[in-house]
């Protein structure tokens, strides 16, 4: 039998598996079907960040047929909307908020034959964002529903922020717009293509990593490369740089901490007999640990300034901090599997890595305890991982289903523990 087909018409889930218990919010097969559709519409139409225009209409317009009341945010995209809440106020109830990040990527999607690619050069949802709007939109659709039956215990605020690929990340506009006032508890998903579609993967602590930027101007007097010691060797500068800062830094940091200097550019000089006057390199700087990340722009500086100044190039460079590790609190992460093991079973919640990207979703938990999940996006014996931010990325469309019952059913197990 079917997961579908257990659900009971009412929305109830009825499963006779002791580790389930019976929840409200299941999705209606309609709503199922709308959900998709709204997911291909966005794949169709991405937009990068704080360009979400078109997104934010999309996402405002379906709330506000339902009877809800969204709020733009001041910065002109990405909104908030609380369930639950009379007059704007809790009543001092803590609110549990649903995160979603709405940008897309500039890389061109890469899918051949996919009626829903998207229409826009060298634009492409491939890193899942569609999935995890139309995840938040659905839970929203669903939990507003039971606020009108009487049956949602307390308030949620959905939130749809835009900017998340954007160093320091939009996070830090969703919240200073409101976007946490009144939060006792945040949640999220994202899209992960190793995990199959029906499973989420958890970790308690830390799930991604810090990541910053790296950009480095080196300028000296050039030359003749028939007399290179007439000069300061720029390109040798630029390649000492690529190749001994990070060894420099990997001395200098506990190694436990996995902090990692990698380079995406390097440019210098024009012709094969001059030697430059300026070369530019830029990069990423990723750590596992929180305080380590703390530490770091210190001493990968230092480690750029000793290794130009032995090749007489003089630096300028500019640190861009970006975003801590997500760290998962235990009791929320425990809320997250307390609630797929209530939709699913066991099986379907599996433990998952500490990754090395980057995902501003850690700015919320700076102030709110919280949690990210991964949901499974590939589909059940496909051998094919389409990785994230690759122009042929998709997601196994059923993993829309369990993100909205999953967020369903942590809404109302919240409420029963606290």
């Amino acid at each position: 039998m079917s997961r579908e087909s257990e659900a009971d018409p009412s929305g109830e889930d009825v499963l006779p598996d002791a580790q389930r218990v019976a929840l409200p919010g299941t999705l209606p097969e309609a709503l199922r079907a709308e959900l998709v559709a709204f997911r291909r519409d966005l794949h169709m139409h991405p937009e990068l960040g704080n360009q979400e225009f078109r997104t934010t209409a999309a996402i405002k317009a379906r709330l506000e047929k339902a009877g809800l009341k969204p709020r733009v945010l001041a910065i002109g995209t990405g909104l908030i909307c609380d369930i639950g809440v009379v007059d704007g106020r809790a009543d001092g109830v803590p609110v549990l908020a649903m995160r979603a990040d709405i940008d897309a990527l500039p890389i061109p999607d890469m899918k051949s034959e996919c009626a829903y690619r998207s229409t826009v050069p060298d634009r492409a949802h491939a890193c899942g964002h569609d999935v995890h709007t139309t995840v938040v939109l659905g839970a929203g659709l669903v939990l507003a529903e039971l606020h009108r039956q009487g049956r949602l215990p307390r308030p949620v605020r959905l939130i749809f922020q835009p900017a998340e690929e954007v160093l320091p990340g939009g996070a830090a506009d969703a919240i200073e717009c409101g976007a946490l006032d009144g939060v006792g508890r945040i949640i999220a998903v994202h899209c992960d293509p190793r995990v199959d579609a029906g499973k989420v993967g958890l970790r308690e602590g830390a799930i991604t990593s810090a990541c910053d930027r790296l950009e480095i101007a080196l300028d000296g007097p050039g030359g003749h490369t028939a007399r290179p010691h007439l000069t300061t060797d720029l390109v040798t500068a630029a390649a000492r740089v690529v190749t001994d800062v990070p060894a420099l830094v990997g001395r200098r940091m506990d190694t436990r901490a996995g902090l990692a200097v990698t380079w995406g550019r390097i440019e210098s000089g024009h012709a094969p007999n001059v030697i430059p006057q300026h070369a530019e390199l830029s990069g990423t700087v990723r750590c596992l640990d929180l305080e380590a990340w703390r530490q770091a722009p210190d001493i990968v500086v230092a480690a750029i300034d000793e290794v130009a100044n032995l090749h007489r190039a003089k630096s300028e460079i500019n640190y861009v901090r970006g975003v801590p590790p997500v760290v998962n609190d235990a009791d929320v992460t425990a809320l997250l599997r307390d609630a797929m093991v209530a939709r699913r079973d066991e099986e379907a919640v599996e433990g998952t890595e500490q990754s090395l990207g980057g995902e501003d979703f850690s700015w919320y938990l700076e102030r709110v305890p919280g949690a990210m999940a991964r949901l499974g996006v590939r589909t059940p014996g496909e051998r094919t991982v389409r990785d994230l931010h690759q122009g042929d990325f998709d997601a196994d469309e059923s993993a829309i289903t369990v993100g909205v019952e999953l967020f369903t059913a942590a809404a109302l197990l919240d409420a029963a523990q606290r």
